[in-house]
């Protein structure tokens, strides 16, 4: 079988790379990398229909997708050939000429997620020194103010939509997340004092945090510009923008 190696060279690269490869035919397309790196590969493959096949070999700083899905060694699975679907999240963000979308393959998260990336990443490797940088990022978290569609507000100091049960590395975040069923756990700690944030913290490193409202969208309207991580990638979302997020059933097709 033909084969080739395909370094990035920016931010988005992997995502056109991907989109040019997924043109051609039904490749398989590994992407070498962490959450990130393999968002871009993903959204690159379904920019070109979805016909290809994805999968990651883990090479990045947190890899939750590769953890959460991971079912036997990645070459065993290409020698086996045994394919298999699961979901994607799609992000939809405004309305009109400037509205832009998105997928996720594990999680989308404002609040307390994006906080936590950006601490890390500001802070030096370790587990310790994440740790310490993780808690530093808390003195400056700020409540998520949202409305929802029926004209109620509410204020988060962490939502997260995910599809998987694990993630920023050592958190349990559901009991009940499947990666195959057209839904995603919708993980929310309404605005309060902070030390129910390092106790959910806690538990989420601990005991987990089990079981999670399961739903197949999720939409409400930002009220003031709010970062989001999505699959460990920082993106920002204006004041008064609709923002709806909804699973896309077994859309990706993987091994591994």
């Amino acid at each position: 079988m033909p084969l080739s190696l395909e370094e990035t060279a920016f931010a988005g690269h992997g995502r056109v790379l991907a989109r040019e490869t997924a043109s051609s035919g039904r490749p398989l397309i590994v992407s070498v990398s962490g959450d990130g790196g393999y968002n871009e590969v993903i959204n690159g493959v379904m920019d070109a229909g979805g016909s290809a096949v994805c999968a990651v070999m883990a090479g990045g700083n947190a890899n939750d997708h590769r953890r959460s899905t991971r079912q036997m060694p990645l070459i065993e699975a290409i020698v086996a050939g045994e394919l298999r679907r699961i979901d994607l999240l799609r992000l939809f963000v405004g309305e009109g000429p400037e509205a832009w979308s998105r997928y996720a393959h594990s999680y989308i998260g404002f609040g307390l997620t994006p906080a936590m990336a950006i601490g890390m990443k500001e802070g030096s490797k370790g587990s310790f020194r994440e740790l310490v940088s993780v808690i530093r990022s808390f003195s400056g978290l700020r409540p998520v103010e949202i409305g929802r569609m029926d004209g109620a507000r509410a204020s988060f100091d962490s939502l997260v939509l995910a599809n998987i049960p694990h993630m920023a590395k050592y958190g349990r975040i559901s009991q009940t997340a499947e990666s195959n069923d057209g839904r995603f756990e919708v993980i929310m700690l309404p605005h309060a004092r902070k030390w129910r944030i390092v106790l959910m913290a806690l538990r989420a490193v601990t005991i987990g945090l089990g079981a999670q409202q399961s739903v197949s969208r999720y939409e409400f309207v930002t009220l003031d510009p709010i970062p989001l991580q999505i699959d460990g990638e920082i993106l920002q979302i204006d004041a008064n923008t609709s923002v709806l997020i909804e699973a896309r059933y077994q859309a990706l097709l993987t091994l591994g």
